[in-house]
């Protein structure tokens, strides 16, 4: 597949937005805060950080991300929802406009690093209209030391211009805003929205499309800790199951908290910072990310009380979606660099809103398997426009919306490495029991940590297991700090069939995710399915 040829190549486009500008090159943090603030961009709390509003987009917008089909994608990307493709034309003509529209305009430009593995690092350019975007790359990327920078040669641009936008008529886009990634120009092109996340999200598309097929390289949607003792624990999760507040652990060291890739032998941070929800943030049950917010971190969306510059972390009336950027050097026990070794626990997190799933579960391989490719968590009332009571959400390999490789070959990755190194793959519920969402309770934090704490002791071998009636899954007697009551989701509620109807319910709703991408699930990885019982009745809706 050949393309016409464009109109102006990235590199021609990128010398003449260096020429005709006002480039501020790699400025500090606090050279930003004072742009930003000079700018307008945004406000002093009273922590120091810096608050902002990502305007009409309040998070990514995965209907406007594009990959550009062309020889080196055309074969390999998996098509389809979560990667549309695009072509070569649109991506030139929407360059080149973005160059003609910033003529004159002053810009925010950082050179930057992915990967603090060494053998797997990648060369970043990022340029942004706006002071705290560029802040946000500070924050979210490695950042080289200043000798390196004085012959930096980029990998892979990003130019994001959140105040152009598209002419969906006129530019093969299907609204005003856009991301296009061009593997072939090695550039990232964003249009028309404020969010910060599409840039960090749009580099962990490009790694996790050239890791795999170019390195070996597992890359993960997780984030990763590890302990005195050496031993690297990861937690793969969709956004707010828990992946940032259980992997900034006080009493182990924190190599990051979302993306990260499993070598042959390390797993490494593919970012230098961490982006973590404040939606209801508490000081005492989440002490590291309460504190990282400082002078240097910025706070997306969110209001101040009344007459104060103190964040209110409780108000939603911008979005659930409240979140802060801070470099990870900001949580006090990180390690650096940000490599660890080959992890031999493995915890997948879900936020059940259904309150069935227990809050701790051994899998075994095929169960692991199945539960990877399914990618299970529930959305409750508020998160979202139109969400009334809980909704099961599935996401291939917890993260099916950056993953523009198909599912098989990240599975067939995860599944080799257990096997290699008998690794322990472990299921968390971080929702509700009790009851599902607006009935039960959310299962306290303190004995989610204390769970995983007994794991990582090696406290939980010879406890005694049963086997969940219609999940198959396998059930922990007892746990140290741990009262064995809270282990049993149907000791928690009422109604014995009332949980079990309900647990039937979400039973269901794994076997329609199971058909619509039936493909994918060989006989070996269908052992993990679980197995209603349509006796029961459904009592909750």
């Amino acid at each position: 597949m050949s393309s016409s040829n464009p109109q102006i190549t990235p590199k021609e486009a990128i010398d003449s937005i260096v020429k005709h500008n006002e480039m501020v090159w790699n400025a500090s943090a606090a050279t930003l805060i004072e742009e930003a603030l000079l700018n307008r961009e945004g406000d002093l709390a009273d922590n120091g950080s810096l608050t902002v509003e990502t305007g009409i987009f309040t998070g990514r917008s995965p209907q406007d991300r594009y990959l550009v089909k062309d020889d080196i994608t055309a074969d390999k990307v998996h098509w389809g929802a979560h990667n549309q493709a695009t072509t070569p034309e649109v991506f030139y003509r929407l360059l080149a406009k973005m160059k003609d529209y910033l003529k004159g305009k002053k810009l925010y430009a950082r050179d930057a690093y992915a990967c603090a593995d060494k053998t797997y690092r990648m060369k970043l350019r990022v340029i942004n209209t706006l002071a705290w975007h560029n802040l946000f790359a500070y924050n979210m990327f490695l950042r080289p030391s200043p000798h390196k920078l004085s012959d930096f040669k980029a990998d892979f641009t990003i130019l994001c211009v959140p105040e152009f936008t598209a002419d969906p008529e006129n530019d093969g886009t299907r609204s005003s805003n856009f991301v296009i990634v061009n593997f072939t120009e090695k550039m990232v092109i964003i249009g028309g929205t404020a969010y910060a996340g599409e840039m960090k999200k749009s580099i962990f598309s490009v790694l996790n499309f050239l890791l795999p097929t170019e390195k070996d390289v597992f890359p993960m949607h997780c984030s990763a800790n590890v302990g005195p003792d050496h031993d690297t624990a990861l937690f793969f999760g969709l956004s707010g199951t828990g992946k940032t507040t259980l992997s900034a652990d006080p009493h182990r060291y924190l190599i990051g908290d979302d993306e990260h890739g499993w070598s042959e032998h390390s797993v490494f941070n593919f970012e230098g910072g961490c982006y973590a929800k404040v939606i209801n943030l508490d000081e005492e049950k989440e002490p590291d990310i309460y504190r990282a917010i400082r002078f240097g971190a910025i706070v997306e969306n969110t209001r101040f009380f009344t007459g104060t510059r103190n964040i209110d972390y409780t108000d939603s009336s911008v979005t659930e979606n409240t979140r802060t950027s801070y470099p990870i050097h900001f949580i006090q026990n990180h390690l650096e660099p940000a490599v660890g070794g080959t992890p031999h626990h493995v915890f997948f997190l879900t936020c059940d809103a259904y309150g069935v799933l227990p809050p701790i579960t051994r899998l075994d391989k095929a169960q692991a398997m199945y539960h990877f490719l399914a990618g299970y968590t529930a959305k409750v009332a508020g998160t979202e426009a139109g969400v009334k009571e809980p909704q099961a959400t599935f996401s291939t390999c917890y993260g099916a919306p950056f993953m523009p490789l198909p599912p098989s070959t990240y599975a067939r990755m995860l599944g080799e490495r257990m096997e290699k190194h008998n690794v322990q793959v472990w299921l968390i519920n971080t929702g509700w029991t009790g009851g599902p969402y607006g009935v039960g309770k959310r299962i306290d934090i303190r004995y989610t940590r204390a769970m995983i704490h007994a794991v990582l002791a090696n406290k939980m071998d010879k406890v005694g297991y049963r086997q969940h009636s219609i999940f198959k899954i396998s059930i922990p007697m007892h746990c140290p700090g741990v009262p064995s009551s809270v282990l049993s989701p149907r000791e928690t509620w009422k109604n014995d069939r009332a949980y079990y109807a309900q647990a039937n319910k979400l039973a269901m709703k794994f076997i329609a995710n199971d058909e619509k991408m039936q493909w994918k699930l060989g006989s070996d990885i269908l052992v993990g399915q679980p197995v209603p019982n349509n006796s029961y009745e459904v009592i909750y809706p």
